[in-house]
């Protein structure tokens, strides 16, 4: 679906449908919202993953609604095509439907979302039902749900016993029903996000769940190599550029540069007309010289002295 066509909630189930492949990745920025949709992603996810790849914390428990409006409303401005979906982050959606409906509002009002994404299973049915019966598209996360990081313990495959693997599949099915649009896998095994895939009308997009989900999705970071020496790129991911290599090597050039008096040079600067700096050399010569700090100007010494 590379044409130039608003991708819609609706869209993506007809391209369910049609066997094509969804693609969906991470923004949180105007300049690479823009660079994504001229490339043809079909989906822009402002995820609370914002917390820790442009925030710096160690979780996305961090993650406010402030935050992710924040992101989304560059994101929502640069898309000419994609969808464009936001993260209700933790506990934003989960005291009530009223607190779900007026979060999830904010998202599309103040940031400008098309459809919000939140995660858990059958026990927010309601919710996504509740949303879905207002008018705003939904999309589900089953499987590791980061929110939920420090009671699983650290990010592990989800779903490789037999009675964790039948929730999931019932999960998914709570979610279809209650209206869900898609639903996004993550860390689940290949062979049952495939299962889980085949048993639902609405598209599966899987990060960490093999190949056979409608799409996929990844965090930008880990596609681009955008990240610090040292850093870590999951095992899920695979990296198209090693742009944090790029950056570094391009500010310690700079850095080189400037130190030494390289930069900028006259290609870097701007001229003014000879005839403007004469004038104003003449001008600073007619002005008198600052007196010296202290001394008692001329008009006020008694005659004489």
């Amino acid at each position: 679906m590379n044409e130039k066509r608003r991708v819609t909630a609706a869209g993506l189930l007809r391209m369910k449908a049609r066997g094509e492949r969804i693609t969906m990745l991470t923004a949180y920025a105007y300049p690479t919202a823009r660079l994504f949709d001229a490339a043809g992603v079909d989906v822009l996810l402002v995820g609370d993953s914002l917390g820790m790849v442009e925030l710096g914390f160690d979780s996305t428990v961090p993650v406010t609604m402030d935050d992710v409006v924040h992101h989304t409303r560059p994101v929502a401005r640069a898309v000419t095509r994609a969808l464009v979906v936001a993260d209700l982050p933790f506990m934003s959606y989960t005291t009530g439907r009223e607190q779900a409906l007026q979060n999830a509002a904010r998202l599309m009002q103040e940031g400008g979302a098309h459809a919000v994404k939140l995660e858990g299973g059958k026990a927010f049915a309601p919710t996504v039902t509740a949303l879905v019966e207002s008018g705003i598209p939904v999309f589900g996360h089953l499987g590791l749900t980061p929110q939920s990081i420090h009671r699983f313990g650290g990010h592990r495959v989800q779903g490789r016993d037999q009675a964790s693997a039948q929730r999931l599949v019932g999960d998914a099915h709570a979610l279809e029903d209650a209206g869900a649009c898609a639903i996004v896998l993550e860390l689940v095994p290949a062979p049952l996000a495939q299962r889980i895939t085949t048993a639902l009308k609405i598209p599966t997009i899987g990060i960490g769940a093999g190949p056979d989900c409608d799409g996929q999705v990844q965090v930008m970071h880990d596609v681009l190599g955008l990240v610090p020496p040292g850093g870590h790129i999951p095992r899920h991911a695979r990296p198209y550029v090693d742009l944090g290599s790029i950056i570094l090597d391009a500010v310690q050039r700079y850095l080189v540069d400037v130190r030494a008096g390289n930069f900028p040079t006259a290609a870097q600067s701007f001229t003014m007309e000879d005839s403007v700096l004469a004038a104003l050399d003449e001008a600073a010569r007619l002005v008198p010289s600052a007196p010296r700090p202290g001394a008692i100007p001329p008009s006020t010494v008694p005659p004489g002295e």
